[in-house]
């Protein structure tokens, strides 16, 4: 009976010891999910193609302030995260910290320095990364892009993207610093 007793205890001791040192968590054996740099690619693209569809709303008579929201709340984290901007035509407002920021910028505001950057009639957007690098949930891009204009010239822009993953996996810009070459002196 002594034995019994004891076999039981142990037995019990071992399962009460198993589950102290099990962890049932869903992370455990769940790698993080990383950006890809397909996604940034995209990404990218999606972003040139909305600057082109802005364009081409607004040239049509369309609505483009809702197409210009739809771009920002789509591709950019605000409301998500802090979003870094430093739009290329900015210089009394140098940084867009709120959406509504980012929108006077695309879509122009009378009373600011805001022309309209998406509203120029760009047709095409080209990008050229010179790096694009993933680590843990954030990617980064650099390089330059290139808008093709209403007459088919293109101006060279430089940029550099951050990203981070949104709660649905996504990726949403929280860096976005654009300006003109250098010109040299």
């Amino acid at each position: 009976m002594k034995l019994r007793v004891t076999s039981v205890v142990a037995v019990a001791a071992l399962a009460l010891s198993t589950l102290a040192f099990t962890d049932t968590s869903e992370t455990l054996d769940v790698a993080p999910v990383s950006p890809t740099e397909a996604q940034v690619l995209d990404a990218q693209q999606a972003w040139g193609q909305g600057i082109v569809e802005i364009a081409r709303t607004h040239a049509s008579g369309g609505d483009y302030e809702a197409r210009a929201a739809e771009h920002i709340n789509t591709l950019y984290a605000y409301g998500k995260t802090d979003v870094m901007f430093k739009p290329t035509l900015a210089a009394q407002d140098q940084f867009r910290e709120t959406f509504d920021e980012a929108l006077s910028y695309f879509i122009g505001a009378e009373g600011t320095e805001d022309g309209g950057f998406a509203i120029k009639g760009w047709t095409n957007v080209r990008w050229e990364n010179n790096a694009v690098y993933t680590d843990g949930d954030s990617a980064m891009a650099m390089g330059n892009y290139y808008f093709t204009g209403p007459d088919g010239t293109e101006t060279k822009v430089e940029y550099t993207f951050g990203y981070v993953l949104d709660a649905n996996g996504e990726l949403r810009i929280n860096l976005h610093h654009s300006s003109l070459p250098y010109s040299g002196s």
